[in-house]
């Protein structure tokens, strides 16, 4: 059996998403977590609202609610957040600190749930998958050209990690019969019409699979307006058993939406009002690669 030390365990980046919930008033959280923006300074991060970004390894991003689904673990910390803040870096210590700080100045105001993850090198990727499924994504645009976010952790079953690292690869791919006939599309096939249109991160435990309370996988996922029914055209599709038997090792965390704001201020001026929860059971989730 091919064991898994021939997957990279290489870190390439540290990042973590803070999702804040309200103890009381708005006003409370806001004058608490004023410091924010100078905080990211100070580490050197830049704000990914702003053009020019486009995915730096050394950025953070301000979201407010819009709306959210459960899913199949439950996890009201994430479904009910007010607010997310996101962090990444190349530097571990830098997201550290920024989410140490950062719940420090929110906790009288606000309860915070940290998500953290990391980046590691694609270990089932091959130079035409690369070509076919990541030299043609979109990349990070600015907030107000792509405002909409999506935060989905998620998790695989015991029986998924049991397997073999070459078995689990081959639930990316088509499945053929003898004949040559396709039975089954895969991961990677159901997923294709978001390739051009979906922002995608996926940050990882560092452990496989992640201890208790933890998820295995941390996906996100950003677009303009006229897309997010493509976001969930293909949470519909990647859930669909049949076209994608991969789902049936997948254990879903809520699915949170969000707008991209430009500053810790404007999370709180109005234009983006936490709706309340909205959806179904398990509605509108993606997988991903792992």
């Amino acid at each position: 059996m091919p064991s898994n030390e021939f997957l990279s365990t290489e870190i390439l980046a540290h990042g973590a998403y803070l999702c804040a919930r309200r103890l009381g008033d708005g006003a409370a959280v806001r004058h608490a977590g004023a410091g924010v923006a100078a905080l990211a300074e100070r580490l050197g991060l830049q704000n990914e609202f702003v053009a020019g970004t486009g995915g730096a390894r050394e950025s953070f991003a301000f979201l407010a609610r819009r709306g959210g689904s459960p899913g199949d673990i439950r996890d009201d910390d994430v479904l009910q957040a007010d607010w997310v803040v996101h962090v990444v870096s190349t530097r571990g210590d830098v997201v550290r600190e920024f989410c140490d700080e950062v719940s420090k100045a929110l906790a009288p105001a606000a309860s915070v749930r940290v998500l953290g993850g990391v980046v590691q090198p694609r270990n089932y990727t091959g130079a035409a998958m690369n070509n076919w499924a990541y030299a043609r994504q979109v990349a990070q645009q600015p907030g107000l050209v792509m405002p909409n976010a999506f935060l989905v952790p998620m998790s695989k079953t015991a029986e998924w990690w049991r397997k073999d690292w070459m078995e689990r690869h081959t639930y990316f791919l088509p499945r053929y019969d003898d004949a040559g006939r396709m039975v089954s599309e895969g991961h990677a096939l159901v997923t294709e019409s978001g390739i051009a249109h979906l922002l995608r991160r996926t940050y990882r435990s560092v452990t496989q699979p992640a201890g208790p309370g933890a998820y295995d996988f941390l996906t996100y996922f950003e677009c303009d307006d006229a897309h997010v029914a493509t976001f969930h055209e293909v949470c519909a599709a990647l859930r669909d058993a049949k076209r994608n038997p991969e789902w049936r090792f997948v254990r879903e965390g809520p699915t949170w939406h969000g707008r991209r704001a430009a500053s810790w201020e404007a999370l709180f001026d109005g234009a983006y009002p936490p709706f309340g929860v909205t959806g179904t059971q398990g509605s509108g989730q993606l997988g991903t690669f792992g």
